[in-house]
This record gives structure tokens, sequence and C-alpha cells, in this order.
């Protein structure tokens, strides 16, 4: 290469490479170039949030900026004064690299502030050398710069190594400090946004927690939904379907798929916990008030028959008559005994049996002679009302409070206040009862005018809470019943039968669980469930 040019005098200085190309550069040329690739970097630092990810834009460039073969970029640990870096160029794998402080070339600018620039970094003893043996790398040339934050505290170190033309001069040092300054706020920012999103996932965790206590026995509900979702929205990206094509989830509708799935039943928290857990179709207190009253229509029988017996022989009867009366005792109490099990049969969250709403509004009709002695009835008309309860364990008013449950979520939900790129959790959550036919609730909502992720999370949901281990009102579905009953679900137009051929075919409760998770379910009991 050669140069013309009068080296007197300020003015373009013309470079001729091996190729006979020529061009003009002039002496703040270089300058300008340096100006602008801090600006890029500024550019490129700002957008990123991933501090892992940040830490490396930031070495890749001051590489580039200084002409550098490669670099190191170290972080002071504020609790115990050390320097960290995961980031090294040359070294594989996330192994960190710590350094006492004041220790070694990056040790020293770290504690004392200093830019240090090495011609021969063996020549000076404050070198450290054990990563160029642990590597086989030879270090030659170094330039060490303090990243420093806006209160001007030292937040790490650039190190730079083997310039590649020329030597490290000050103009490199006074760029990297520059950069070192941009590199320090954006470490800050990337900092900030990660505690910010530690805490906001340990304030998830922690509702989650809330809502899981209410009801033990749905432990681990809301974080299998949410892997169950984010493995279907991942199918439906790969396998295509033509009503999908180019579909996307980025990280962000991830993230709100995520947050939407661990925090659909929040609302929960706003239902009555008897109603919440309601295992029979009395209450605990109903069922044993309802006990006692058989229990005391035994006595008050025995009671009169002993009665009877008492006069029959004060007034010269036979022990004939007697017998009679205790054989007859025996009758009636084991029909009372029948009827009591007919009530626990009842009050069972089956279906009932052909019969059992007869016999029920038969009980009504049979009275027993109560304290005051009136005779009362053995079952009141509300209790019959609640045993007839066709399915489940609900009346159509407690049905009604679970139900609230979503549109308790989407008021707390819409409390929160959301990033941009999260604004939609609330809405997820809120649509994953509709129905495709629009007999869902709690808006009636049909077809498309659900979004699609409610629609994932509603199939998620529905296999969970069919395959989930057993609990005190329903016992476990195995994986293939549970798919059946989803195909079901999908002829009558309940949930999307598109998503549900994807989540099928893809497999995605084993992909997603794992084999022996799908596997315990299929060895569940069945009974008692529908």
């Amino acid at each position: 290469m050669g140069t013309t040019g009068n080296p007197g005098q300020a003015g373009p200085i013309t470079l001729t490479n091996v190729t006979g190309t020529f061009a003009a550069v002039t002496p703040h040329s270089e300058t300008a170039l340096r100006l602008s690739a801090l600006l890029d970097v500024a550019k490129a630092l700002i957008s990123e949030r991933d501090l892992d990810a940040l830490l490396r834009k930031i070495l890749q460039e001051a590489s580039r900026v200084v002409d550098a073969d490669r670099g190191s970029l170290f972080l002071v640990d504020r609790d115990t004064g050390e320097l960290f870096a995961k980031i090294a160029q040359g070294i594989g794998g996330d192994r960190e690299l710590r350094i006492p402080a004041g220790v070694g070339i990056a040790g020293h600018v770290a504690r004392t502030g200093e830019t240090i620039k090495l011609r021969n970094a063996y020549d000076d003893p404050r070198f450290n050398s054990s990563v160029d043996r642990a590597t086989g790398y030879q270090t030659r040339s170094l330039l060490a710069v303090p990243m420093l934050d806006m209160q001007g505290q030292i937040v790490g170190v650039i190190q730079v190594l083997n310039k590649n033309h020329g030597r490290f001069t000050q103009d490199d040092a006074d760029v990297l400090v520059a950069l070192g300054g941009q590199a320090a706020a954006a470490i800050e920012n990337a900092k900030l946004h990660e505690e910010i999103q530690k805490l906001f996932e340990g304030f998830v965790q922690a509702s989650v927690v809330a809502i899981e206590s209410r009801d033990p026995s749905t432990a681990g509900h809301s974080e299998r939904v949410s892997r169950l979702t984010l493995g279907l929205a991942d199918a439906v990206e790969i396998v295509g379907l033509p009503r999908y094509l180019g579909l996307r989830f980025g990280p962000s509708e991830r993230m709100e798929i995520r947050y939407a799935a661990l925090l659909h039943d929040f609302g929960k928290v706003g239902v009555r916990e008897d109603v919440l857990v309601k295992a029979q179709k009395l209450y605990p207190h109903q069922l044993e008030l309802l006990r006692h009253r058989f229990d005391f229509a035994r006595a008050s029988m025995e009671a009169e028959t002993l009665r009877r017996c008492v006069a029959t022989l004060l007034s010269g009867g036979d022990a004939a008559q007697v017998q009679r009366e205790q054989e007859e005792l025996a009758r009636r109490t084991a029909s009372l005994d029948a009827q009591f099990q007919v009530v626990l049969a009842c009050n069972r969250p089956t279906v009932l049996q052909g019969g059992s709403f007869e016999r029920l509004q038969q009980l009504q009709l049979e009275t027993f002679l109560g304290a005051d002695g009136e005779r009362q009835p053995l079952v009141t008309p509300a209790e019959v009302a609640v045993l007839s309860i066709p399915k489940g364990t609900l009346s159509s008013d407690e049905r009604l409070e679970i139900e609230s449950h979503v549109t308790h979520t989407f008021r707390f939900l819409s409390q929160i206040p959301w990033t941009r790129s999260l604004k939609r959790v609330p809405e997820i959550a809120h649509g994953h009862h509709e129905k495709i036919d629009g007999h869902g609730y709690p808006r009636g909502l049909s077809g498309d005018s659900i979004c699609i992720e409610a629609r994932m999370m509603a199939i998620a949901d529905i296999y969970d809470a069919l395959t989930a281990s057993d609990r005190p009102y329903k016992k476990a579905v195995p994986h293939e019943i549970a798919l059946r009953i989803l195909e079901d679900e999908a002829r009558e137009h309940k949930i999307d039968a598109d998503l549900l051929a994807v989540f099928r075919e893809a497999d995605v409760p084993r992909r997603v669980l794992g084999a022996d998770a799908v596997r315990a379910n299929s060895n569940a009991r069945t009974s008692g469930i529908f």
C-alpha cells in the first residue's frame, strides 16, 4: 500500500490498496466512521433486553470498532466485589470466569478506573496468562477500559486483545470508553428489565399458589394448562393447517399465552370455598343433619315400639304380641336404613339410576315423630331438590357461582398495568370457557370471535381437568377416553375441531407432559364420572 500527498499539509490522503483501487480519506473520516459505529451500537443496545445477548453484542461491537481480534467483558459483582464474565470470545460454552478484585489487568481497571494499553501484555506483571495457557491463545497487545454508569460508578471492564492492524491508540481507548458508557446504561436497563421480569414472574407464581391453595386437589393444573397450550401453539405452527397458514407466535405472544393460562382460574378466589370443592350434592353439615334426623327417627320408632310392648305386658297381653311388635320394628328400621342408603347413593356426583328420582319423591312422604310430638318430614323438599341434581354436585345457582370465576378473573387481570406486549392477557383468559356454538360463558361468543389463544386453552383446560388425578368430586379419565370426550365436544361444535386434530395428531400431551405422566393417567379409574 502506498500514500500520496504532502505529509506536512492537513488535506485528503489518498490510499492505494494492493488492487490499485484508490480511496480518499480525510483526517476526520476515521473519527466519523467510529461515531457512526457508536450510533449503530447505541441503537442495537437499546433494542436488546436479554442480558446475555446484550453482553455478546457489546463485546462483538467493542472488538469491531477498535479492530481487535477478540475480547472479554467483565461485570462487577456488587455483593462480592469480584469481576465475573460469562461472555469471553474464544472460551466455549457458558463457563463463567471470576477474578478477585484488583487481580489481573481487568481487576486493576475495575479497582482504579484507569485505562490500560499494552503493546506486549507479557511485559506487564499484572497480566494473568492463565487463560492463554488454558486456551492456547497468545495475547500480544491489550486494551482495557472501565465501563462507567451515569453516576461515574464502575459497573464493569471491557478488555480487547490483539489489534489486527497496528497497535491500540488513545483514540481506540476513547471510543471504547464511550462505548462502555453506552453499554453500562444498556446493561443497567437490561438488569432492571430482568429484575422486573423476575418480580412479575414471582407475582404470577404467588397468584397460582393462591388459586390452588383454595383447592389443593387441583395443584399443578394451571402450570399444565400453560404447557399444553404452548405445546399446541408450537404444533399449529409446525403442522400448518390451511386455516392457520402463516400463523406464528413470537416471544411476546407466547408470554401472553403463558400468563393467561397460569392465571386463567384466578377468579376462583372470589368463589366460596365450599362451592369450589363441593364433593357431593349435600354439604357435609347438611348430610350430617340428615343423618341425625334418620337416627332420631330410628330412636323414635324404637321408643314407640317399647311403649307399646310395655303397655301390652302391663295389660296382660301375651308374648306373641310383643314379638310381633319387635318384628315390625325390625322391618321398619331396615326400611329406614334402605331409605338412607338411597340418600347416600343420590348424594354422590353420578348420573342417577332409573327410579332414583321416584324413590326420592317417595321419601318426601315419609315422616317421623319429632321431639315436639308432631309428625315431621324425613327428607325435606329442599333436600330432595339438591339430591335430584342429575349430573355432578352443583345446583344451578352454585354452577353459576363457579362460572362467575371467569368474570372475576377478567376483572382482576384488567386491573394490572400490562405492557403493550402483554395487553391481551385478560382477553385470552376471559375466553377459555367460551364455546364455538356460542353456548359458552361468560359472554356467549362463538366461532372466530373467540381468539385462537383462548380456543387452544379451552382444549388444554378440558384435557387436564379430565385426566388430572382423582379429585373429591371426580375420578381421573385415561388419556384415550379424554381424547374421545374432546372429539365429542368438537362434533357438537363446542371446541375448535381443527385445533383438536392438531392436539391429537401432534400428540401434544405426551410431547409436553411426558409419556410417563400420560401413561399414569391411562391407568386411572373411570367410574363415576359421567
